[in-house]
């Protein structure tokens, strides 16, 4: 089902988002989804129409974990709307150790206008959320990553030309990355296949939503153990790392688990033809991408990775007003 965006501007096709949460592509319809993704392509082709939109707004960005995209993404996203983003590192604030996290957002809540946070537990940005008045946006946890998943669907678009209908092939652990995809390919129309070894398939609930809320049962995640039945006429072919941050000590059962799950050539050529390949980054290659994908024409990693300050600019313009 295609979506119908109203006939208004991009931003005022977003004024239901103003002041909300963003914790998960789940918090979201699918008219809010695409209107977020339309406001992300208009503020990419003008830039200057949305200059000084966020002039006096602040926006507190909180890691628990290293970045490097989140990071530069957002600080340039708000300096280029006229804001100011302010980072924290784990050091500075103790979160949950030198200083409840209820704490921390109330602190917040009268300094800053929003805050993004990148954790390793998604019970932390909940608490954040609940604790805080201003709009919290995850910008990384344990179980999503909605501003990656909505990169991705503006680079899936402008390459691809639509959406609906477009096939994604995601291959390897079903973790944050994949979450978001398949709830933001529920909503889109994406008809998305996935295929992970057994027993990292992703979670349960987020299979169970993306079938309650797809457009139609075909645009639902089908999971396979076969990478080679996933990638079979895919427009996108996409992976991660195997190995997030947080999980070193199973280094060693996952690359045994991930054999035979590598992005090869070979596996691209079972593509359709003229599909692209995605990396959210970091890459290590010779592991989950072999380095003749990811460096090859097909790879269109880094163009991902711009479109994050994009679609953060649409995200703080739309939960900012």
């Amino acid at each position: 089902m295609p979506i119908t965006l109203p006939a208004m501007s991009p931003i005022a096709a977003c004024r239901a988002l103003r002041g909300r949460d963003l914790l998960s592509l789940r918090d979201l319809t699918r008219e809010e989804l695409g209107a977020l993704i339309a406001l992300a392509a208009d503020v990419k082709r003008q830039p200057a129409r949305y200059s000084g939109a966020l002039t006096g707004k602040t926006l507190a960005m909180i890691f628990e974990k290293p970045s490097l995209r989140t990071r530069v993404s957002f600080d340039v996203a708000a300096h280029e709307l006229g804001g100011h983003a302010l980072s924290l590192a784990p050091q500075e604030i103790g979160l949950g150790r030198r200083e409840a996290i209820d704490d921390v957002a109330r602190t917040l809540d009268g300094m800053v206008h929003a805050i993004a946070a990148r954790t390793f537990a998604h019970a932390t940005v909940e608490q954040l959320a609940e604790a805080a008045s201003i709009p919290v946006i995850n910008a990384l946890s344990d179980v999503s990553h909605p501003c990656q998943a909505l990169a991705d669907f503006l680079t899936m678009r402008e390459l691809k030309g639509r959406l609906s209908g477009l096939r994604l092939a995601f291959v390897g652990d079903g973790n944050n990355v994949a979450n978001s995809l398949i709830a933001g390919a529920a909503l889109l129309g994406v008809r998305m296949k996935l295929a992970a070894p057994p027993g990292y398939e992703p979670r349960a609930d987020v299979l169970q939503w993306a079938r309650r809320h797809a457009a139609t049962p075909r645009d639902a995640c089908r999971v396979t153990t076969s990478p080679d039945e996933a990638v079979s006429e895919a427009d996108v072919v996409y992976t991660d790392t195997w190995i997030s941050m947080g999980q070193e000590e199973e280094a060693d059962d996952r690359r045994l688990a991930f054999a035979g799950f590598q992005v090869t050539g070979e596996l691209m050529d079972r593509a359709a033809p003229g599909a692209v390949f995605m990396h959210c980054l970091p890459a290590h290659r010779g592991e989950e991408v072999a380095p003749e994908v990811i460096d090859s024409a097909r790879s269109v990693v880094f163009r991902q990775a711009e479109n994050r300050v994009h679609t953060e600019k649409a995200l703080l313009l739309a939960l900012l007003g």
